[in-house]
């Protein structure tokens, strides 16, 4: 009986230690950053979920750290992250930051498509030349090792361009404010004048047709890691040629040859994802307001989309997206009805048709499965970029939309009506937020076929 008793008490008396251990806690009393050549330390500290004389739980220090990591290299400002943590004693802890910075000044030649995506331009616009903006960009992207953001550009091709813009994110000692600008002037020769059958139709001059400028100041807000909330206020002015004004009276919003605007724009997001470009866990909501100012044209909008990331396994996870736009349009002008098929209102398998309306909505289901990565030496360039890693997803996704036209016109078929596509696919991810997706996708219609979109995060 006593060595029953006993037994029992040492196993009792086990438990409790055990228990202590586990809500032992411990006080980060150093952070060591190394590789931040030109990157100021507070911008890396302000990434961290801790600080010098935090006291977190013994078992939660890993967690931060995945924490810490994610949050750096979502910056965008790193290659590399690698972060350990040491003890000098049973309670004193130091946090050890090893980075790589990556290739912030791009003087490049400017070459983009002014297409929607690129299969509009490969197939419909038949790999025109004329469609291409190109001239010089100059992108800084951590001027004065702030993480603030210049871009300076002249612009040639299908639209003549000249644009500065500049973002600094934090203006006060606790980085939570920060200030951005932009001016941008422009010409065009060929625009959008009307949709017809959901597909946009085109009107071209060897004059100007389009032209107009806009300047725009914005206040950032960073609350936390993971929210952020933004002020915009712009001006602007765009003015059309008497020939579009002849093939499209009601193109601007005002009905006339020119018109001028204020708007303003608050923006609210808050991301916590392992990886912004290619997110496998986490979630993401973004609210987005607009209003514009000007005679007889006053426009008002607002979108919410909302993002999940899932995990099922370590080769596995689902996403989830909704995403939903509403106008209240001032009159039936055709640049303000412009919906689905634009910015990310966009539905894998329609990408050759836009639909225009009041409001629509979408919700995107997919399902990854982590194919493999192999890595190629950098020969070329190999002291500022030594190998290259290139990371291959194999998905399956189902596409869901709905727009409501008040005045749906020119023999639409997809407005007012349920808009569904599926398709199987695969991604590849390589350095620099790098991702094309080659997906084979069948929507409503019986359209089938391969389309390609991609991104670099320079």
């Amino acid at each position: 009986m006593f060595k029953k008793t006993k037994h029992s008490f040492f196993l009792l008396i086990l438990f409790f230690f055990c228990m202590e251990c586990i809500h032992a806690q411990i006080k980060i009393t150093e952070i060591l950053i190394e590789g931040s050549k030109k990157t100021k330390d507070y911008i890396i500290l302000r990434e961290l979920p801790y600080q010098v004389g935090t006291i977190v739980a013994k078992d939660s220090l890993t967690y931060f750290n995945t924490i810490a990591q994610q949050q750096l290299f979502n910056t965008s400002l790193f290659m590399d992250v690698d972060i350990s943590s040491n003890s000098t004693d049973s309670i004193n802890y130091s946090i050890h930051i090893q980075l790589r910075e990556r290739w912030y000044l791009f003087p490049i030649p400017a070459f983009k498509l002014v297409d929607r995506n690129f299969n509009q331009w490969w197939n419909v616009e038949h790999r025109s030349l004329d469609r291409i903006n190109y001239g010089f960009n100059f992108r800084e992207s951590n001027f004065t090792g702030n993480n603030d953001k210049l871009t300076l550009g002249l612009i040639a091709g299908y639209t003549q361009q000249a644009l500065i813009r500049y973002q600094f994110p934090y203006l006060d000692k606790k980085l939570r404010y920060g200030i951005g600008f932009g001016v941008q002037y422009f010409t065009q020769k060929e625009i959008n004048t009307s949709t017809f059958e959901d597909k946009q139709i085109f009107s071209k001059t060897n004059d100007i047709i389009l032209k107009g400028n806009r300047s725009y100041l914005n206040l950032f807000y960073r609350h936390n890691l993971y929210v952020r909330q933004a002020m915009q206020i712009g001006v602007g002015h765009n003015e059309i040629a008497d020939s579009a004004f002849i093939i499209q009276p009601s193109f601007l919003p005002n009905s006339s040859r020119s018109f001028s605007y204020i708007d303003f724009t608050y923006s609210y997001s808050k991301a916590k994802f392992d990886y912004n470009a290619y997110p496998t866990k986490g979630s993401a909501t973004e609210f987005i307001a607009y209003h514009r100012f000007s005679d007889k044209s006053n426009l008002s909008s607002v979108q919410f989309r909302k993002i999940l990331a899932h995990p099922m396994s370590n080769n596995n996870f689902i996403l989830l997206e909704s995403n939903t736009a509403i106008k209240f349009l001032p009159n039936h002008n055709y640049t303000d009805s412009k919906l689905m098929g634009y910015g990310n209102m966009q539905l894998y398998g329609l990408d050759y048709y836009v639909i225009d309306g009041n409001a629509g909505t979408l919700f995107r289901a997919e399902w990854h499965h982590k194919l493999g990565s192999f890595t190629v030496k950098n020969l070329i360039a190999k002291k500022i970029i030594p190998e290259v890693k290139y990371r291959f997803w194999l998905k399956a996704f189902t596409n869901l939309g709905y727009v409501y036209a008040e005045r749906p016109i020119n023999n639409t078929r997809l407005s007012n009506t349920l808009l569904r596509t599926v398709g199987v696919g695969v991604d590849i991810l390589s350095i620099y937020d790098f991702v094309l997706k080659i997906d084979y996708t069948l929507n409503q219609l019986g359209d089938k076929g391969v389309y390609l979109h991609y991104g670099l995060n320079f």
